[in-house]
Order: C-alpha cells, then structure tokens, then sequence
C-alpha cells in the first residue's frame, strides 16, 4: 500500500472510532511501528491529527466535526468531571449562556443540581429539552438554522438575540485551544454565535478535555484571555497548563 493510501485509511480509522494506537495499526496494515509513527507525524503537519502517546486522535476541521452520538460515547465521566467544576464557578450568577455540544449539556445538568433560580440561554435544542421543565428556570432559545451534526442554531437569527442581552457567565467550548491562534472550530456560522456570546457575557468559563489544546480550527472566536477559567483533565500537563495562565492569562482548572 502506498503512503498516500496508508494515511487515508488510518484517518478514516480515526475519525470513525475517534482514536488509533501504533500497535493495531502496525498488525493490520502489515507495516512496522516506525512506519505507522511516520505516518502519524504526517497527518499531524496537516492538522489532521494530533499525537499522544501510542497513538493519535483526529482534529476537527472544515472537512469533519465529530457528532454528538460521537462525543456522548468518548471520555464521558471525565466531561463530567469537568461540567462539575465549571459549574463551581458560577458564584451568584443569574443569567448563564450554555453552549452547543454534549459538555455543555452536562453543564446543563450540573445546574438543575443547584435548584435555584436561573435563566439559562442557549442555541442547543438538547439543552433547552433538558431544562424547560424545572420550575426554577427560566429557559431561553435563541433561534436560527439548526445544525444536524450538534443540534445547535446558528445564523443572524442567533446573533442578534444574543447582541441585546447581557448575561452573567457564558460556558463555552471549542474545537481547538491555541496559545497562538486562541479558540477555534471549524464552522464559522458556529464561530460567529460563540463570538457573540463572548462579547454579550461578563465572565466566560472554557470547558474542554485536554485533547483540545494545542489544536487550531479553521475559524477563531475568541482569545484565551477573553476567559476567565479554562476547565479541563488533569491529562493535560501541569507545564502546558502554566503556558496558558502565564502572564495574566487565564487560571487553568485540571480535573
């Protein structure tokens, strides 16, 4: 099989199961480890793929974004892990912007466990499933074209209900943490209703596994240090997370 070939089939591998390991792939493509680990070199200088050890996960570009099926079955109890903490920084908060995506729905369960008062804005329909039922929230669903993949709305509809309201704290996510490109993901209508919950909420909390730092996307939303929290696992290193709150950046929470 020729290399070109080889790396097609290893980031299909990837992007169907959401992770390859060198071993497995040495076996079934009858190739030695070092080759397997050159292709992974490769695909990662696309921003393909990015390396861990023994293996490689795939980033989300233009060409692929993984569904909401994908990410409910993929490091669940550590987005748990990682929706309990970020909701330990709401304080007094009366007003919350939740993001689309399956951590920001776990954000969404994490504050019915508060029973108290709240007004919870969102673009996600499964959010706004989750919570429009409990009494002591007041739930608001900013219209626009919904996506299939996410279940999120976007589109100027979205945008310009978010530009009239000023809401306490928004919980967002993003496809890839930079220290040099900043928070990125693939679809710019996506970006552009994360930008406008940036600049239309007083405080901002990042949630995010480790997988997404040091990744960039096609389009940026927002620097670093428009947060005030970055919330993630403790896989991320306690050196890469120094890179991030270095010079009055953000705190970095590892779980």
């Amino acid at each position: 099989m020729r290399p070109e070939k080889r790396r097609e089939v290893i980031l299909a591998r990837a992007r169907a199961v959401g992770r390859v390991d060198v071993v497995p792939l040495s076996d079934e493509l009858e190739v030695t480890t070092d080759t397997v680990r050159r292709d992974l070199q490769a695909l990662e200088s696309h921003g393909l793929l990015r390396r861990t050890q023994g293996g490689a996960y795939p980033v989300e570009t233009t060409a692929y974004e993984s569904s909401m099926d994908r990410r409910s079955q993929t490091n669940v109890p550590m987005k748990r892990r990682i929706a309990a903490e970020a909701v330990a920084w709401l304080q007094d908060a009366e007003s919350v912007f939740v993001d689309e995506g399956f951590t920001p729905l776990l954000i969404a369960e994490e504050l019915l466990r508060l029973e108290r008062p709240l007004v919870i804005v969102t673009a996600s329909v499964p959010v706004i499933s989750l919570v429009s039922e409990n009494p002591q929230v007041t739930p608001m669903l900013l219209g626009g074209q919904v996506r299939g993949r996410t279940m999120g709305a976007v589109g100027p509809w979205t945008t310009r209900t978010l530009e009239r309201l000023v809401i306490d704290v928004a919980y967002l996510g993003a496809n890839g943490v930079s220290a040099d490109y900043g928070m990125t993901t693939p679809d710019p209508a996506v970006a552009a209703v994360k930008a406008q919950a940036v600049a239309s909420s007083r405080r901002r909390v990042f949630i995010g596994t480790h997988t997404k730092f040091g990744v960039s996307s096609f389009h940026k939303f927002a620097d670093v240090r428009d947060f005030e929290v970055l919330v993630t696992d403790s896989a991320l290193s306690s050196a890469e997370a120094d890179r991030y709150a270095a010079n009055g950046g953000p705190k970095v929470v590892r779980v």
